[in-house]
């Protein structure tokens, strides 16, 4: 067994989220948002959504400091790799001007206990409208309107990097970091080797998170270089 973490959100009524859970500059980008002509309601999932999504997808080939993988995708693909859990999922686009700028596709449980974002994506040049602080506004506001109690964001943590920009999105947004238990069971004599020496929690955890920042760093600079103007995606 080993610690793992969610990042979570607990939700009781969209007013209560706004009010107590968040910072006041967080609470200042959803305004700002929808200030700066920012639309955001649930659409349902058609040919008109793949194809702003798709848009969204080609806009860069970096995100984040990395290579973003959805970048030139075609059309089918986009669709079948959104189409799982249709049944279970709720999309939130984003609108400024009528054009699709940001999206989140929304995934909740059998039971509805708990709902993820399993995609939360935007538009890199219309980040000074804050379209994805107005996104987790609507996913909240959707998750209390349907009574689902918790909201969760993947991992608040990832392995030696316990800290950078995304962490602390979740976190201005109430997020909050929640450890579960992960078990390993070892089927075979390999496999209890491998537990052994580690391997199931991959080789970047051995390496020291200084060296981890360097490396993120140079790869940064590296992207930067290959492609001009994305600096900041």
């Amino acid at each position: 067994m080993e610690p793992d973490n969610f990042a979570v959100l607990p939700v009781s009524t969209f007013d209560d989220w706004m009010a107590k859970q968040i910072d006041f500059k967080v609470r200042n980008k959803v305004r700002k948002a929808a200030k700066s002509g920012v639309v955001v309601r649930e659409i349902p999932f058609d040919d008109t959504l793949i194809r702003g999504i798709s848009e969204i997808y080609n806009e860069s080939p970096v995100r984040q400091g990395m290579r973003f993988w959805h970048y030139q995708k075609d059309l089918d693909a986009v669709r079948r790799m959104n189409a799982t859990f249709m049944d279970q999922s709720v999309f939130i686009g984003a609108f400024f001007q009528d054009k699709l700028i940001g999206f989140v596709k929304l995934v909740s449980d059998e039971n509805r206990g708990q709902a993820g974002l399993m995609q939360i994506v935007s538009m890199l040049k219309h980040r000074d409208k804050a379209p994805t602080n107005a996104l987790i506004a609507q996913a909240v506001r959707s998750c209390a309107e349907r009574r689902i109690p918790f909201l969760w964001y993947a991992n608040m943590s990832f392995g030696n990097k316990q800290r950078d920009a995304l962490a602390d999105f979740k976190r201005h947004n109430g997020f909050q970091k929640i450890e579960v238990p992960r078990y390993y069971v070892p089927f075979t004599p390999m496999g209890r080797m491998a537990l052994r020496l580690g391997f199931h929690n991959g080789i970047h955890n051995w390496v020291p998170e200084p060296m981890i920042a360097t490396y993120r760093k140079i790869r940064s600079l590296w992207y930067a270089k290959r492609f001009p103007g994305m600096e900041r995606a």
